[in-house]
């Protein structure tokens, strides 16, 4: 296997057509890299031309020793991390294919000193984060929640959520609201409702608002802004979607809002839902990633959509000095 560092276009080219996340798309990896701290750095393996591996990572020295991270830290990349392609079905030679590719890119990218930190937070489609951990580095679990919407109509969904959720739908919809997609206006408002939210609750929000507007404005037709509006305009709540080869990612946004008593948030989700299972442009799509599986608070609403529990991959260095290297992926984190 030979691992080469490419250019985007040539990252472009290696991309397979399913198994991705949004933020692989190089269109993401670009905005990412005018704006996240660090050096965009993409790493492919191959077997002569054919791509069978991709990691791309983020590379600092901005305090002591060396940080690679995949994704970038404070930039709500919630996966990103290896892609992995075996050429053959069959399971021994899968597994030696991921074996083989971690093994050499983490050769090549040569961060075994006792100051360096890796940390990657693997796509809920890598399977077998296994070679990380021969390779001695700490392994953790964490998870998603991905509502199926493959060969499924809208009774069929509306019908499997919790008979609360209906009726928050229901009520909703009766409500003088409508419900639109709208262009980068639209995601200036969700920004600026989320970034309120975060200061009322005394946390931080370190993204920043040119950066918000570039992904949504490069990712184009793979980004969408709905926004429920009262009957004189007024903004009351929305959400950032954005979209890889397979799914629907709930990215920004659904601030707790109300109109005449009435949540307006399960009617944007539900808008959401039903654009995947109608609209011909988002055909592709097959799931929605709810995200928030793992904050206990937001647990009670987010499953009462009956989605998938999706387990993903925490991968992080465990080596001497790492106390140092850690305390340097939270300063970059905050």
């Amino acid at each position: 296997m030979q691992i080469e560092q490419l250019d985007l276009s040539e990252w472009r080219e290696a991309l397979p057509d399913t198994g991705i996340e949004v933020f692989h798309r190089p269109e993401a990896l670009a905005t990412l890299d005018d704006h996240a701290a660090g050096d965009l750095e993409l790493y492919g393996g191959f077997k002569g031309d054919e791509p069978i591996g991709l990691l791309p990572v983020f590379t600092s020295s901005k305090f002591v020793g060396t940080t690679v991270t995949s994704p970038p830290p404070s930039m709500n990349v919630p996966r990103l991390g290896p892609v992995v392609m075996p050429t053959s079905p069959k399971q021994r030679k899968r597994e030696r294919v991921n074996r083989d590719f971690t093994e050499e890119v983490l050769a090549e990218m040569d961060i075994d000193g006792s100051l360096s930190l890796f940390r990657t937070i693997c796509h809920s489609d890598y399977a077998d984060p296994r070679p990380y951990r021969w390779a001695e580095y700490d392994l953790s679990t964490q998870f998603t929640y991905v509502l199926d919407l493959a060969d499924r109509d809208a009774d069929d969904v509306l019908a499997s959520f919790s008979s609360g959720l209906r009726r928050d739908i229901r009520d909703a919809e009766d409500l003088p609201v409508t419900v639109e997609i709208e262009g980068i206006h639209g995601a200036r408002d969700v920004y600026e409702q989320t970034k309120a939210r975060y200061e009322e609750q005394g946390r931080g929000f370190p993204l920043s608002w040119e950066y918000v507007r570039d992904l949504v404005e490069t990712l184009g037709e793979h980004a969408r802004v709905y926004v429920v509006r009262g009957p004189e305009g007024e903004f009351l709540s929305g959400i950032t979607v954005l979209y890889s080869t397979d799914d629907a990612y709930f990215w920004q946004g659904g601030t707790r809002a109300d109109y005449d008593g009435t949540s307006v948030n399960s009617l944007l989700h539900w808008r959401i839902i039903t654009d995947i299972l109608e609209d011909p442009a988002l055909d592709h799509v097959t799931g929605y990633d709810l995200m928030g599986a793992n904050t206990k608070r937001l647990c009670k609403y987010k499953s009462k959509f009956a989605a998938d529990l999706v387990p993903y991959y925490v991968v992080e260095s465990d080596s001497i000095g790492m106390d140092v290297a850690k305390a340097t992926y939270q300063t970059l984190k905050r």
